[in-house]
């Protein structure tokens, strides 16, 4: 079976916007003071939302645009761990989990063994790594914050100041699903392996699931370990939401003051044999101080042919109009040297990537 991947390389445009805070701003003189996130590269300073904070963007845009139906969060006092149903969950499919629990040990009849005159408990630890990998979305060029000073003053007295610190920048992120694993589970007992308890094997298998060799793992008699496999329309479909709902993609702090549109207006998407993503470097920072974004059309050109014998099908590349216009003015004379790539709007290459799956997925 192929290693197939979707690597996907985004660019989202922002104004006057505060999408992911640290907390307080322990420099300033205000005690109502918030940070936002930054971090140092050289000399330079960059401004990022965390791979966790775009990660539940994604999960509450699925939620609510493509009415997936999420795993319930349990608590306990030092813990918090979903269902981990991928069966029927598909965050949970997608965005990986770890459930630590025991559970009633049964026979093969399905009747629960006593010990002493209670239940036998057996361990029933689950974990599964995320198909869905991302990074965080960090300002290609170096950044210099504001501090805007409000007040709220809907009060009698005097108003009550409030510091919080904004931005205008690119942001670049990029991400990667590996299809081979989208809706196929481990069940052996090997940490990290395990993603199913005995009874969601059984059931998955009862309900039109399938056992497919996986080949990398072998038990101790040389054969292939087995895992569970959800039927493939399922399995395509957890794979296209996740894509289209980038098309629709919301989230972000302060949005109340600094509405922010998080969608990306730069995309490249395609499928490749391996996990090395090869378009992490297609646009970098520029000018005097570092803040000016550049395209670098040779370096998109490089990754085409270095990657050329991995990239399986078209590659798509979509670009809102309106964003960085001077950058991309020669873009479609650019592409006339690689037929394998296909130019157009961001939902069109969102949309044209989607069917081309059909094909691709296992």
């Amino acid at each position: 079976m192929k290693n197939l991947k979707t690597q996907g390389f985004v660019l989202l445009d922002t104004d006057v916007a505060a999408l992911n805070n640290s907390g307080k701003d322990s420099q300033s003189n205000y005690d109502n003071a918030v940070a936002t996130k930054k971090i140092t590269k050289g000399r330079s300073t960059h401004v990022y939302v965390s791979g966790q904070a775009w990660r539940y963007w994604w999960r509450q845009t699925l939620q609510k645009d493509h009415s997936w139906d999420m795993s319930p969060v349990e608590r306990t006092k030092d813990v918090a761990f979903t269902e981990a149903n991928p069966l029927k969950y598909a965050d949970d499919d997608v965005f990986g989990y770890m459930r630590a629990t025991k559970e009633e040990k049964t026979d093969e009849d399905g009747n629960i063994l006593m010990k002493k005159g209670k239940p036998e408990m057996q361990d029933a630890t689950v974990t599964r790594v995320s198909p869905l990998k991302n990074s965080a979305l960090i300002s290609v060029g170096s950044v210099q914050t504001a501090h805007s000073w409000s007040v709220m003053s809907r009060l009698d007295g005097n108003p009550v100041p409030y510091v919080k610190e904004e931005y205008g920048t690119v942001l670049k992120g990029m991400f990667s699903i590996d299809l081979q694993q989208v809706g196929t589970f481990a069940t052996y007992n090997r940490t990290g392996f395990k993603n199913l308890t005995a009874g969601l094997q059984q059931k998955a298998l009862q309900e039109g699931s399938e056992l497919v060799p996986d080949e990398s793992m072998r038990n101790p008699k040389g054969e292939a370990q087995q895992l569970v496999r959800l039927p493939r329309p399922t399995r395509l479909s957890r794979v296209q939401d996740t894509l289209r709902a980038l098309k629709t993609l919301t989230g972000g702090a302060m949005q109340t003051n600094n509405y922010t549109d998080v969608t990306p207006k730069f995309l490249v998407l395609a499928t490749l044999q391996s996990g090395n993503h090869p378009f992490g470097h297609i646009v970098r920072s520029g000018g005097l101080f570092g803040g000016e974004v550049t395209f670098d059309k040779e370096a998109l050109g490089e990754a085409l042919r270095d990657y050329a014998n991995q990239i399986q099908g078209t590659v798509y590349i979509g670009r809102r109009r309106g964003f960085m216009e001077e950058e991309f003015a020669d873009l479609t004379e650019w592409a006339k040297d690689f037929p394998q790539v296909r130019l157009g709007s961001v939902v069109e290459a969102i949309e044209g990537y989607c069917q081309e799956l059909e094909q691709w997925m296992p």
